[in-house]
Parts: C-alpha cells; sequence; structure tokens
C-alpha cells in the first residue's frame, strides 16, 4: 500500500488494472496446482516464523478461541492500520512458558513493535518496545482489554490489537506483505474478477475520502500546533527559571543527568512539532514534554534536599503545571465525581470549593477547557496521560469522552495516530525486560524495559 500512494494519479489505475489481471492469470494456474496440505506446527519458533509473515497467529489446539473468519478480520484490520502490532492465541503448554514467553517470542520475531499474547484459557499478556507505545499506553490497553472480556479471548486480544493499532508509532513489517490466511483458487478467481470491475470506482472514491481526510487533518493540526507550541514554550520558560548551571558548586552527577534529560526532551519535543504533519503526531511532542517536566521536577527536589517526587501523571487541569501531587475527587458539569491527578494549587483550590486553574485552548465557541474541545486534542491529552482506559475514564462526560468513547475513537484516525512512518523491522533499542512478567489477572507490564513489568499472567 505504501508503494501504490507513492504513484501519481493517473498511474495508479493502470498499475491496478494490470497487476489484477496478472494475479488472475496466475490463479487460474494455481487451481489445477496440487496444493500441499498446511502444517499445523508447534513451537515458539513456529509462531515467531508465522508473525513475521502476518500479524495474527493462532495456534490449531485453541483454533476455538479465535475462529479462522476473526483471525482473518483481525489480520485485516492490523494490517490496514499499516502498525507493527502483533497477536498470537496460544494453549497453555510446555511449548510457551509463561516466565518468559513474551521476551523469547519479541526475540525470535525480531521487529520492532507490539505484542499480545493469549495462553490457554484465561491468561493474557502484552509488551511493547518504548519508541512504538508509551508503557503508560501499553498498561491502559491491557487493562481496559482484561476488563471488558474477561474470559473471551477473541474478544480480549481483538480490543487490545484495535485500540494498539490506533495508538502505536511506527509502520508495519514489509513481510507482512499482503498475504493472507488463504482460500480456495476459485475463490480467489471470483474476487479478482470483481475487483477488477469495480477498482477504478473504488478508486476515485478512496482519493476523494483521502482529500478531505487530509484536509480536515491540515486544519486539526494547525488548531493544536497553537497550543503545542504554548507548551513547548512554558516548558522553556520553566528551564530558564530554574537557572541550573552543571558548573555550579553542589551540583552533583544525578543533576547534571536530570538537566540533560530536560533539555533532550526540550530539543524532542521542539523537533517532533517541526516534524509533524497531522494531528496524530504531537503526541509524541506532548509524550517528550512530560518527560522532561518530570526531570526538572526531580532536580528541583534534589537542589533542595527534597524527597524526590514520585513518578505521576502530569496535573489533569494543566499538564503546564508538572507532575501531579495527589488525586482529587472531580466531575464536569453535569457529570459524576471521579478521581483525577492535580498539582499541589489545583488541589488546594478543588478543596476550598474553587474551580481548578483549567487549560483553556481555542474553539469555534471561544476558550474551553481542553476536555470541552475537539477530538483533534486527543492525542494531545494521550502524550501526557497515556491514552487508552485511564484518560476515557477522567474525561467522562465530556466532549472529549464522548470522542474517545465512540465507536470510531480506536480506528486509523488522527485522534490516536502514531509519530514517524518507517520501518519497523529492527531491533533497535530492544530491551528484553520490558517483556517481562507473567499472564495473570493482576500481572501486567507494570515496570520499566520491550515495555512490561512484573506480574503473572
Amino acid at each position: 500500500m505504501s508503494a501504490l500512494r507513492r504513484l501519481s494519479p493517473g498511474a495508479l489505475p493502470r498499475v491496478l488494472t494490470g497487476l489484477l489481471l496478472a494475479a488472475l492469470v496466475l490463479l487460474a494456474g494455481a487451481a489445477v496446482a496440487p496444493r500441499p496440505a498446511a502444517a499445523a506446527g508447534s513451537g515458539l519458533d513456529t509462531v515467531a516464523d508465522a508473525l513475521r509473515k502476518s500479524p495474527v497467529y493462532v495456534d490449531p489446539r485453541v483454533r476455538d478461541q479465535l475462529p479462522d473468519a476473526d483471525r482473518d478480520a483481525l489480520a485485516r484490520k492490523i494490517r490496514d492500520a499499516d502498525k507493527p502490532v502483533f497477536v498470537a492465541v496460544l494453549p497453555a503448554t510446555a511449548d510457551f512458558p509463561p516466565a518468559t514467553l513474551l521476551a523469547d517470542l519479541r526475540t525470535k520475531v525480531g521487529i520492532t513493535g507490539v505484542y499480545a499474547v493469549h495462553l490457554g484459557a484465561t491468561g493474557f499478556n502484552a509488551g511493547a518496545d518504548r519508541q512504538v507505545l508509551s508503557h503508560n499506553a501499553l498498561v491502559n490497553l491491557k487493562s481496559a482489554a482484561k476488563d471488558s472480556h474477561r474470559g473471551d479471548a477473541k474478544g480480549m486480544v481483538t480490543e487490545f490489537a484495535e485500540r494498539a493499532a490506533a495508538q502505536a508509532r511506527g509502520a508495519a513489517p514489509a513481510s507482512w506483505g499482503d498475504s493472507g490466511s488463504g482460500g480456495s483458487a476459485t475463490g480467489l478467481l471470483v474476487g479478482g474478477a470483481v475487483v477488477v470491475a469495480g477498482g477504478l470506482g473504488g478508486y476515485a472514491l478512496f482519493r476523494r475520502a483521502r482529500k478531505q481526510r487530509e484536509e480536515r487533518e491540515r486544519a486539526e493540526l494547525e488548531a493544536l500546533r497553537t497550543v503545542v507550541d504554548e507548551d513547548i514554550t512554558a516548558f522553556g520558560e520553566e528551564l530558564d527559571r530554574l537557572d541550573f548551571s552543571p558548573s555550579e558548586p553542589g551540583a552533583t552527577d544525578a543533576m547534571r543527568t536530570d538537566y540533560t534529560t530536560a533539555l533532550d526532551a526540550y530539543d524532542l519535543a521542539k523537533t517532533r512539532m517541526a516534524e509533524a504533519r497531522r494531528p496524530g503526531d504531537v503526541r509524541a511532542v506532548t509524550e517528550a514534554l512530560e518527560d522532561g517536566r518530570f526531570a526538572l521536577a526531580t532536580l528541583a527536589a534534589r537542589r533542595t534536599g527534597a524527597p524526590l517526587p514520585e513518578r505521576r501523571m502530569p496535573c489533569f487541569f494543566d499538564p503546564r503545571h508538572g507532575p501531579s501531587t495527589t488525586d482529587v475527587q472531580w466531575a464536569p458539569p453535569g457529570g459524576a465525581p471521579r478521581p483525577v491527578p492535580a498539582c499541589a494549587a489545583d488541589a488546594t483550590r478543588v478543596a476550598d470549593g474553587l474551580e481548578p486553574m483549567a487549560r483553556t485552548v481555542p474553539t469555534p465557541g471561544g476558550p474551553q477547557p481542553y476536555w470541552n474541545a475537539g477530538p483533534a486534542y486527543s492525542p494531545w491529552a494521550g502524550g501526557y496521560f497515556g491514552g487508552g482506559g485511564v484518560l476515557t475514564a477522567m474525561v467522562a462526560g465530556t466532549v472529549l469522552g464522548s470522542v474517545l468513547t465512540a465507536p470510531s475513537a480506536f480506528a486509523d484516525s488522527p485522534s490516536f495516530g502514531g509519530g514517524p512512518e518507517g520501518g519497523s523491522e529492527s531491533g533497535a533499542d530492544f530491551n528484553p525486560a520490558d517483556f517481562g512478567g507473567g499472564f495473570g489477572d493482576g500481572g501486567g507490564f507494570d515496570s520499566g524495559g520491550f515495555d512490561g513489568g512484573g506480574g503473572d499472567w
């Protein structure tokens, strides 16, 4: 698909027709050729080899958990999203030891991405390379899938994979190609004839829809750019106010590391914003700013001798306030109270019955808190709060909450997109510790590393 997009509008119909006619000729030959029986296979090598060719693998011994039609439908969705998301449904046997399963699978596949495994009757776990999906997003997506579909392997892996594909950065591996699970040659011939007949008309609809989407994304990105540039500027001003010099008396290596981390986050945020081409790209910008603000808070504590801050989400009311210090009960107008993270100043205001100092953004109806703005602000908020179930719960009953809970909220849309497109076949920055953990209901990747953590399947 990526190669087709680079063709000129006039060339694509000719190429499609030529390719489809050639495919019909090849399939006609295949219809009379003997077909080898598919090997059932087992073991992690078989799973890894299959995932290098297709995004979804179901062991024949647990085919009832994700039947062929559902497996193929999920694989198509992941391919269409063009994201490196891998799903395996496996039996609980000696072939797949839970303690090392995810890390071993990631190593054997060797492709940077998001990996989800349903093991046995109820086990589920997932891991992700940090450059593809943040730790917070991974934890939120996994928790949402488990909580919504306990005992339902199909529902669990499908929800996780669809949402992960909507939020992941990077592109699908080239090794997937367009191969499907297979079908009869006769069926393929009939399908090919239908595609040839309707392909050119469908292409015209595709071009029109793509143009409309691109125009919408450009408008949303420009609206976001003002807000994100303000966030970057505010962070730069915090760096200046800190007035830290690595060579000042009393400066330690830990302080210098915090300061370097903050500077790098500032530079990364500016670079990612300059490179942004669609609304989803700003997620990487706000993720960098969140990392930078925590580094500044840690540096400030070290300089004053105060206790080091806990790694918490930023202040819900305005992420520019820095890391939260506590949770407070808050409700939007007409909504139910829910706990949200707050900085010390906003926590005090809420406790005193005052309105928190909310982050307002421009909308056609005038300035509004970001949670009452349009869908373009979902990646902006997702970078700060990780997206997924946690963010959805915090903004329930708001405009942003209705966007996130809509049926199309986690589709391949600008609301949650990834960062830069590009190949995903490198194992760069892979850390097996990120894929640790087990497969129990309480388990998961709750600490560092291919992102994972402790816990049981």
